[in-house]
């Protein structure tokens, strides 16, 4: 048997140490260290995110919102939070929003529009009113003059009460009688003849007819006395009527020039006048309110309590909902918490003898009202895990009106006053900020969401390898250390970061736009310099910083590396071996990931069944996984088919997986297994393959190659290198290459061997050290290479099939 380390292998496939992995010249770099290098003035990289960013801003038409798309970790908040903030710069339509009693159903407050600053100048405009009316109106009732005329109006109606007396006591003495009145009552008294009233004795010792005719004259002065009070009652209503108007008057005075005051500053504003003529209307109606005073204990203890006054005159107050006096711009607002209130503002309650009531005032604003005539940032993940928030949203941008409304008012067993304000106009523009998963589950299942969010900005999760970028990191290296106080990076440090930032990204010709990772080595690199007493993070920082992160999450890897190396876990790295091949897995950890070689058999025999995948039988494998064994059929079908029919069983198994297969990167594993059972051809164990198939044959790239080359890598270290170890990953997947400095040393030394295969034909060569081969004109292959011993076998399965037949 040649060996496999022909000269097919070594010219053709084996890749040079250079090769696997791009290493940054710190010397190349311009500078010393970060100190020197220029601040960050831009976003580093993602030129198709500000390109479709920048064209959804500038459209302002219903239904463009924008939806943010990408994995966590790119920097789509801070990018969203940059551009807008730059956008937002230019002149913007802004108002401010108040909202005031409705004097006419207090239930239903109304909103007023106004112009930026208006809102809270209105409110202190209000507030002086009040103050005035509460000083000049108590001064206008007590002004000499006025209570001067006042006394006269009352010294007229006394005069006429008094002449009504005067009259009827002259008639009741004319008559014999003595008038006199009690609290509710007026008696009439007889009168002798010496002008004294008669005893009782006396009256007894009348005839009856003077008894007869002081009964008379009693009836009729009663009549008498009835008219004169029915006169004083009238003088009394005539009184107060007057004193009504005289004061009214007073007040409407007092009212109206400090109401024209404030009308002369709002003059150009339709909706303030509206309103100020409204409370002028009611403050003409209850003026006492400024009037009133509490007169007994019992009043001012309940005035204390009640705050009779505050309430009494809170209904002409101004509730500033949205005051832009100090906003530049159009505003910006994130949403941190976006709950349905805080989105969409809410209405509070106070206790109030056992009913929760409510006014105009307690009307509070949402991260909607804040944003209206801006920009409103929103992450996905808050505003769909927040109950009816979604919904909200969407019927305020589908409508255009914010309505704040008390979603639990119907639930609460509580007595409940409520409000139902004014909606308010709504002109904002929506950015939410989430994955493409959830982009594709609202796009397919939401219509009001396709409507709504027009515009998906793409986060890419990598950029070019080009010097415009690498200046961008760097600038982002030196402004995010200055902003959070970390020390300079010289240029060998910077030089590691790029080639992490490569690693990363897992290309050598891109770099990584994941910079929530990069700033995590930026900050436990420089607490490592600090740790061990350096000015300036080097090289050896990043390095160090980079290898106890790894140690930090590596405790399962090193456990199924202890199961290796005791033998638990089957894997050989020496001999040869029919039907068995080492294909090579990512263990996916969340934030960390490792590569760890896993043993794939095959066993051929006569049959019909095909192919069994025993990982799909027992339930244990993917979708994707199963697709590339049915692939395998396909290929075999192809090669070995065209002259006499396939009669084969063929069984394929992960051994010792327990966890479930899926992924197609071992179906060329898979068919180097089943060539070599079919050719009883053995493998060398040495190797390690990775890769997936079509059904021709051509290799094609899987992910993650790195980790599955540095963990077969651990392996063959552990149980002994013997310079005849190595990969097979498709050649596709060199650029991809950017392994860890030991595995380099270790190919420079000859000691690993990584190859690169573009068909099943050259991986199998490299497997075996024998030929795949080549069919003749007739469809042969030659009976000492792989496929020529794989054909023999199974046209010996097709003729034993025949004569078992006949």
């Amino acid at each position: 048997m040649a060996n496999y380390h022909d000269s097919f292998s070594k010219t053709k496939a084996e890749l040079r140490p250079e090769q696997l992995k791009k290493i940054v010249d710190y010397s190349s770099l311009p500078f010393d260290s970060t100190e020197h290098v220029e601040k960050l003035t831009n976003i580093v990289g993602q030129k198709r995110a500000r390109s479709v960013m920048n064209f959804g801003l500038h459209v302002n038409k219903p239904g463009y919102n924008l939806y943010v798309a990408g994995i966590e970790g790119v920097g789509k908040t801070s990018f969203v939070n940059t551009v807008v903030h730059d956008f937002s710069e230019k002149e913007a339509t802004l108002f401010d929003w108040c909202y005031v009693n409705n004097f006419e159903d207090e239930y239903k407050p109304k909103v007023l529009r106004l112009p930026v600053g208006l809102g809270k100048q209105l409110q202190k405009s209000m507030e002086d009113l009040l103050k005035d009316l509460q000083v000049d109106i108590p001064t206008a009732f007590n002004e000499e003059n006025r209570l001067k005329n006042r006394s006269s109006i009352i010294r007229k109606y006394k005069d006429q009460v008094d002449q009504v007396y005067k009259r009827t006591n002259e008639i009741a003495a004319e008559n014999g009688f003595l008038l006199k009145q009690s609290d509710s009552t007026v008696a009439t008294i007889p009168m002798g003849e010496d002008g004294n009233p008669i005893s009782e004795e006396a009256y007894k010792k009348l005839t009856e007819e003077q008894r007869a005719a002081i009964e008379s004259n009693s009836v009729k002065l009663q009549e008498i006395i009835l008219e004169a009070t029915e006169s004083i009652l009238r003088f009394e209503q005539d009184l107060k009527k007057s004193l009504a108007g005289f004061d009214h008057q007073t007040a409407i005075t007092t009212i109206d020039f400090h109401i024209d005051e404030v009308k002369k500053i709002y003059k150009d504003c339709p909706e303030v006048i509206h309103y100020i003529k409204a409370v002028r209307k009611d403050l003409k109606n209850n003026f006492q309110i400024f009037l009133s005073t509490p007169t007994t204990k019992e009043d001012k203890q309940l005035g204390r309590l009640f705050n009779d006054e505050n309430q009494a005159l809170k209904k002409y107050t101004i509730n500033v909902l949205v005051d832009h006096s100090e906003t530049t711009g159009m505003p910006v607002i994130s949403a941190d918490n976006p709950t349905f209130y805080n989105l969409m503002g809410k209405v509070e309650y106070e206790n109030r003898m056992g009913v929760m009531s409510t006014d105009f005032t307690k009307i509070k604003p949402g991260y909607l009202h804040n944003a209206n005539g801006g920009y409103l940032l929103i992450q996905a993940k808050d505003i769909f895990s927040k109950s009816q928030a979604w919904e909200g949203l969407k019927r305020a941008l589908l409508i255009h009106k914010l309505q704040i409304e008390n979603i639990g008012e119907h639930a609460s067993v509580i007595a409940t006053a409520s409000v139902n304000p004014d909606p308010i106009q709504l002109d904002v523009k929506v950015i939410i900020i989430g994955n493409m998963d959830i982009y594709q589950a609202l796009y397919h299942h939401d219509e009001d969401f396709r409507k709504l969010f027009k515009i998906r900005v793409d986060f890419d999760v990598e950029m070019k390898y080009n010097q415009e970028n690498i200046a961008g990191l760097v600038s982002f290296i030196h402004t995010h250390g200055k902003k959070y106080g970390l020390r300079h990076f010289d240029s060998s440090a910077v030089a590691k970061i790029i080639e992490y930032s490569s690693r990363v990204a897992g290309d050598q010709y891109k770099l990584s736009t994941r910079f929530n990772l990069q700033v995590e080595l930026l900050y436990e690199a420089d607490a490592w310099a600090g740790i061990m007493g350096d000015d300036l993070v080097t090289a050896k920082h990043i390095e160090k910083a980079i290898q106890e992160k790894r140690y930090r999450s590596n405790l399962y890897e090193e456990k199924i590396q202890a199961s290796i190396d005791e033998g638990s876990i089957l894997i050989d790295t020496t001999g040869e071996k029919i039907g068995q091949v080492n294909g090579l897995a990512v263990y996916d950890l969340g934030q960390y990931h490792f590569g760890k070689p896993s043993r794939i058999t095959a066993t051929t025999f006569m049959g019909k069944k095909g192919f069994v995948n025993i990982e799909r039988e027992s339930q244990m494998s993917g979708n994707t996984h199963n697709k590339g064994v049915y692939i395998l059929g396909g290929y075999l079908g192809q090669k070995f088919a065209q002259k006499y029919p396939l009669v084969l069983t063929a069984h394929i198994a992960f051994e010792q997986s327990y966890g479930g297969v899926d992924g197609d990167s071992a179906s060329s594993t898979e068919l180097y297994a089943i060539l070599s059972s079919l050719a009883e051809i053995p493998i060398h164990q040495g190797l390690a393959v990775t890769g997936s198939v079509n059904q021709n044959g051509e290799i094609q790239p899987i992910g993650g190659v790195n980790e599955k080359i540095e963990g077969f890598y651990n392996v063959c270290k552990n149980k002994g290198l013997t310079g005849k170890q190595g990969v097979l990953i498709p050649h596709q997947n060199v650029k991809n290459l950017m392994l860890n400095d030991e595995v380099i040393e270790s190919v420079r030394d000859g000691q690993f061997h990584i190859y690169k295969v573009r068909t099943i034909e050259e991986g199998i060569e490299i497997l075996t050290g024998i030929p795949a081969g080549h069919p003749n004109e007739q469809g042969d292959y030659d009976r000492e290479t792989v496929y020529g011993k794989a054909a023999t076998k199974l046209r010996m399965f097709m003729e034993f099939a025949r004569e078992q037949e006949r």
